[in-house]
């Protein structure tokens, strides 16, 4: 099936499973499964990560919050109220969750990567999601619920909940800062290389897809040049660090399909 064929047949059955699915209380999306371990909660740090009585800090997979106040920056939109929302699904349990750890168990910051569910097996960023309070995201190789978080985020912003109550999306030109952006742009061109497929988009901005990822988009990428997306995920200033004279400014690596979609 072509790359572009694909997307279009994903995006009518997500909008037939969105509406069933919000429907449903949010607890009730993205259910446990496989090996849990219950640990105790000490602080909820901000909507997507956790300290741990132990002292361990979790970053929950699927989600991504918006950013606290830090270093000088002020708070994001919805910051607060995810954190709020994350303390009462805590709170909710006794001060306990259970946690489903992903297949890559740690990040580079020592942070413990898990899915986190209440004790009645909820999924807790499936909860944050349906109320528009955190994006969609999925980083291979921790995408086991990718499927189900991202039809759950299509609802809330068919909705217009939290985040999407006025649109996130920029266009490649208007990037400004690093950090975590929806950029929609067109795709200009596609080039390989030893470090994977590069996308060049309209703007000053290149999306990698490294080569390990390349089989889950499948055999189409080649269909991309000249098409609309929309991609997600965190953006690398390479000012200073590359010469802007022949490359892009800014970088975004994309491991998933789900975060890169062609647009009508």
């Amino acid at each position: 099936m072509r790359f572009s064929e694909h997307l279009k047949k994903a995006s009518l059955v997500g909008a037939f499973f969105v509406s069933v699915l919000c429907s449903l209380p949010a607890q009730a999306l993205c259910p446990a499964s496989g090996p849990l371990s219950r640990v105790a909660v000490d602080t909820v740090i901000d909507g997507d990560t956790l300290r741990l009585v132990d002292g361990r800090n979790v970053r929950l997979l699927g989600l991504n919050a918006p950013e606290m106040g830090r270093k000088g920056r002020t708070a994001e939109p919805f910051a607060e109220a995810a954190r709020r929302r994350l303390q009462g699904l805590v709170k909710a349990g006794g001060g306990n969750i259970d946690l489903r750890l992903g297949q890559e168990p740690k990040d580079h910051h020592g942070r413990v990567l898990a899915h986190a569910f209440d004790i009645r097996g909820g999924n807790l960023e499936a909860v944050l999601l349906a109320e528009g309070l955190g994006f969609f995201v999925a980083i291979a190789p921790n995408t086991a619920m990718a499927g189900c978080h991202q039809l759950i985020e299509r609802g809330a912003r068919a909705a217009g909940k939290g985040v999407w109550r006025q649109s996130p999306v920029t266009s490649a030109g208007g990037l400004r800062r690093s950090g975590f952006a929806l950029v929609r742009a067109r795709v200009d061109r596609l080039e390989t290389n030893r470090g994977g497929f590069w996308l060049e988009l309209d703007g000053s901005l290149v999306v990698q897809i490294p080569h390990e990822a390349v089989a889950a988009f499948g055999d189409s990428l080649a269909d991309l040049p000249g098409m609309e997306i929309e991609v997600r995920g965190w953006v690398v200033d390479r000012k200073g660090r590359a010469d802007l004279s022949r490359q892009a400014r800014w970088l975004l690596r994309v491991s998933h399909p789900s975060m890169l979609v062609s647009l009508p």
